[in-house]
């Protein structure tokens, strides 16, 4: 594969003089994090008998809603999730954080939890926040939840679901080839990423193998030190896997990319420690309908500007101008 071509945002990003490198913009915003948004809490029991939960922020009655899946064991409570939140917040729009199976606070009720190729738990939530009828209604994927997001688009696109539940869609940091992610994961420092989710992924699969004897392999899950390890022994039994790798071959977007016909945003950091750069798609190959923005600067998902000590508010901005374009009702930022 081709490296794909760096390009240009129409609202440049500058990382911040004193913040510059993909280690600090990664980790930064967990610092400068600012208040929550003025959430909503809401419970849904999902087709299989579970339950997720959903943190609203409320607009006016004729604006559009934004609905935000997180990426590896985020929530309401992400840095990305509160800056986007009120941003949406602040111009009246809806938004909503849809938490995945166990990251909103409490233990879900069934075995299985989530995970980066989700896209059927996607299509259900998806199809439920269409009919409460939006004047548009978009929709934004982290990291995980970009990939995921991704591949139900992809998979929705030959029966034209997707760009009837979606007016336009973007994803920030998506691993859209997860065997790359996990060995850039598994590099020298980089190391330290995947010890960071690991620090709360295998207490919460501890105490599902507790309450579901016999699914899992415990030793296995306690001697877990990468992420490889980790689905090898939770994520791909849990989810119909036959392993990582099968896992890891089967819900990665990006060989999938092509098919996507709804308007998407692809924003990613050439710096992204997450993802080697050559493992993204090179533009040209991506179809008219998907907007690559491969930025030199940024990190995973943090894109923070400004004096000390920096703020978040690019991303935001570069998604909402980005949904902007696609508004049935041609609203216009205040």
């Amino acid at each position: 594969m081709n490296p794909p071509e760096p390009t240009t945002s129409p609202l440049r990003f500058q990382a911040s003089r004193w913040l510059w490198g993909a280690h600090r913009q990664t980790i930064w915003p967990l610092l400068i994090k600012g208040p929550l948004p003025p959430y909503r809490r809401q419970r849904w029991d999902t087709p299989d008998g579970d339950f997720i939960d959903l943190d609203w922020v409320d607009g006016a009655p004729d604006q559009p809603c934004v609905v935000l899946f997180h990426g590896l064991e985020g929530s309401s409570r992400s840095p990305y999730a509160r800056s986007l939140m009120r941003a949406i917040h602040a111009r009246g729009w809806h938004g909503v954080v849809v938490h995945f199976r166990g990251c909103s606070g409490e233990p879900n009720r069934l075995p299985r939890a989530y995970h980066s190729g989700d896209a059927a738990e996607i299509d259900w939530i998806l199809r439920r926040i269409h009919a409460l009828y939006w004047p548009a209604l978009f929709a934004a994927g982290i990291s995980l939840g970009g990939n995921a997001l991704l591949k139900w688009l992809a998979e929705n696109a030959q029966s034209d679901e997707a760009t009837f539940l979606l007016d336009a869609a973007a994803t920030v940091s998506a691993p859209v080839d997860l065997a790359a992610a996990e060995s850039e994961l598994a590099r020298g420092l980089k190391r330290g990423y995947a010890r960071y989710f690991l620090r709360s992924l295998v207490p919460k699969a501890l105490e599902k193998a507790m309450r579901f004897p016999g699914l899992m392999d415990v030793a296995a899950i306690k001697r877990s030190r990468t992420l490889r390890e980790f689905d090898e022994a939770v994520t791909a039994p849990l989810h119909g896997f036959r392993g990582a790798a099968d896992y890891y071959a089967r819900a990665s977007a990006g060989p999938l990319l092509h098919r996507i016909n709804t308007p998407t945003l692809l924003l990613h950091a050439q710096d992204d420690p997450f993802l080697p750069f050559s493992a993204l798609p090179a533009a040209s190959d991506l179809p008219q309908e998907v907007t690559p923005d491969f930025l030199a600067q940024g990190g995973h998902a943090g894109f923070v500007q400004g004096a000390w000590p920096g703020n978040m508010a690019w991303l935001p901005q570069r998604l909402l101008t980005y949904f902007d374009r696609h508004t049935a009702c041609n609203l216009r930022v205040p």
